[in-house]
């Protein structure tokens, strides 16, 4: 054959690196020739023949799971890619006087359930997606300074699930960062922070988190829960801002519990390699705690909006809040107040607030867009000091959650009874996965009682809610008696508020009014160097002076 005459080339070419080469060119261990008598002839007909024969058979499968299909089509991938393998090496095999070009090949083609090809392909796609976009996430790394630089705003002001959160205000907006301490270096306490009670929160990966930003992004479109903006890192030594806020926060606790232990390092302590996960969340308002209540207007809207929020997380993601003090629920006055009509006018939307659940750190929600999936939820079992506490208020609720879990009543087993991880409930060992929407009813009784005890305005618009809510809270007390129905979850306690005239169901329809738009960072989309350049001449000119 001439050299101008066409090849056949069958598969890739192969690619082999410099060392695989060099390996190639050296003297090799002589190989025992194999017989040819011993080689089986391979047609590619023979080869097709066996591919074409390849069925999926789960005529006895009545509604196959997704799982099977994508075991399935690893299955058929595999086996394909097998046997096309073995062709191709048949393939090269064939004398080069033998080969037509004339004749066409043989089609592969292999016979799959049309409704279960539809299925696994749609699932292989999503799964394909999935992987390249955490292989493309590469969060950005920036300085304390590039989040808060001199001229903006930064104030700590709450303390979460093991996060500490500060508000950031500067021409971009404003923004709450959560800042959660990776696993890093730190420098060591001194000798006054260690008789000072000092203790500091445990680093903590980024997998621990996971969940959390998860359920924030199930959670984005229900009004009445915080906006999510972005998530970097941040590394570096403290700026002064932060320093400064991060001990005016500690003094303002101490004023508020002398025996109060701070339970975050320093940043004074911060060192060129200390990292932290930053999540950028949206403005959400004033604490509860910090909230001043001065009208009645205020309990109902407050009350009311935490339960309709709730109610509906539940009915889409099967949520549970699990952690829902004063401290993770904020309040903005984004219209003014109205003056209440009459009580057949209902009581709902007078007050002009808005509300916005923080914090998921402890909280259990699922897809259920997907069947049979696993639902996200923290492993509250992972730590029990949480139940053993007696530092707060709402420490209690953390045990009569437990306690429900493991007995399904109200009964609210004492300190000492939450000694053993996992132990055994009515249902088998206690699990955190399982859904109990009784939870939000707690932190709902918990947040009525908190209302009614901080209120600090006229006594008898407080006493007009007390009697209005009398029947609601009978049902809604977690200390009633055995015989005293109650709410099974937050979707109850809004029903009762439709029915009693308390809300209108147009007023519930609408609600969607407090829902925010997309947000902007308030670090912006510029390139950290460009940011950098631009900052130069402001940190030059304060030196100066």
């Amino acid at each position: 054959m001439s050299r101008n005459a066409a090849f056949k080339k069958y598969g890739k070419q192969a690619k082999r690196s410099k060392a695989e080469r060099l390996f190639a060119e050296l003297p090799q261990s002589p190989v025992r020739p194999r017989s040819e008598q011993n080689i089986k002839e391979v047609s590619v007909s023979h080869i097709t023949e066996k591919v074409s024969s390849i069925h999926i058979n789960e005529e006895s499968v009545t509604k196959p799971k997704a799982r099977l299909l994508h075991k399935t089509a690893e299955f058929v991938r595999e086996k394909t890619n097998d046997i096309i393998n073995a062709k191709e090496d048949t393939a090269l095999k064939i004398s080069e006087e033998t080969y037509n070009p004339q004749v066409k090949e043989p089609i592969v083609e292999i016979t799959v359930d049309e409704d279960n090809s539809a299925e696994f392909s749609r699932l292989l796609e999503a799964q394909i997606a999935s992987e390249e976009a955490a292989l493309q996430t590469q969060l950005r790394v920036l300085t304390w300074e590039d989040v808060c630089p001199p001229g903006d705003r930064i104030d700590k002001i709450a303390e979460a699930s093991y996060a500490e959160v500060y508000r950031v205000t500067n021409q971009r907006g404003t923004s709450i960062i959560k800042v959660i301490r990776l696993p890093s270096p730190i420098r060591p306490q001194t000798k006054a922070q260690i008789r000072s009670g000092l203790v500091d929160e445990e680093p903590h990966p980024e997998e621990d988190i996971q969940g959390e930003l998860q359920i924030s992004e199930w959670l984005a479109d229900i009004p009445g829960f915080v906006v999510y903006k972005e998530r970097y890192v941040v590394q570096g030594k403290t700026t002064r801002q932060l320093l400064e806020t991060h001990q005016s926060f500690q003094k303002k606790m101490k004023r508020q519990d002398p025996d109060r232990a701070q339970f975050y390092p320093s940043p004074s302590r911060y060192l060129d390699d200390t990292r932290f996960l930053i999540v950028e969340l949206g403005d959400a308002g004033t604490s509860l705690e910090d909230w001043k209540l001065t009208s009645e207007s205020q309990l109902w809207d407050i009350f009311l909006l935490e339960a309709i929020a709730l109610a509906r997380a539940e009915d889409l993601v099967m949520f549970e809040h699990r952690d829902l003090h004063e401290g993770n629920l904020c309040i903005r006055q984004v219209k003014p107040p109205r003056e209440m009509g009459r009580p057949s006018e209902g009581f709902f939307g007078y007050s002009g607030l808005d509300i916005t659940i923080l914090d998921y750190g402890l909280s259990r929600g699922e897809d259920l867009s997907i069947e049979d999936a696993k639902p996200v939820a923290f492993d509250l079992e992972r730590d029990l000091s949480l139940f053993v506490s007696t530092h707060a208020a709402q420490c209690r609720v953390y045990r009569q959650m437990r306690s429900f879990l493991l007995r399904a009543d109200r009964t609210c087993l004492p300190p000492e009874a939450h000694d053993t991880p996992y132990a055994k409930g009515i249902d088998g060992p206690l699990s955190w996965d399982t859904y109990a929407p009784y939870t939000n009813v707690l932190w709902l009784a918990y947040l009525y009682e908190y209302l009614i005890s901080h209120f600090k305005g006229d006594k008898k618009e407080l006493t007009r809610f007390k009697k209005e809510t009398r029947e609601m809270w009978k049902y809604l007390d977690p200390d009633a008696g055995v015989d005293v129905p109650c709410f099974g979850c937050a979707a109850d306690v809004v029903c009762f508020a439709v029915e009693a005239g308390w809300v209108r169901q147009e007023q519930l329809n609408g609600a969607e009014e407090s829902l925010i738009g997309g947000e902007d960072s308030i670090i912006g989309t510029q390139n950290i160097s460009e940011i950098k350049q631009e900052r130069k001449p402001a940190r030059r000119s304060t030196r100066r002076h």
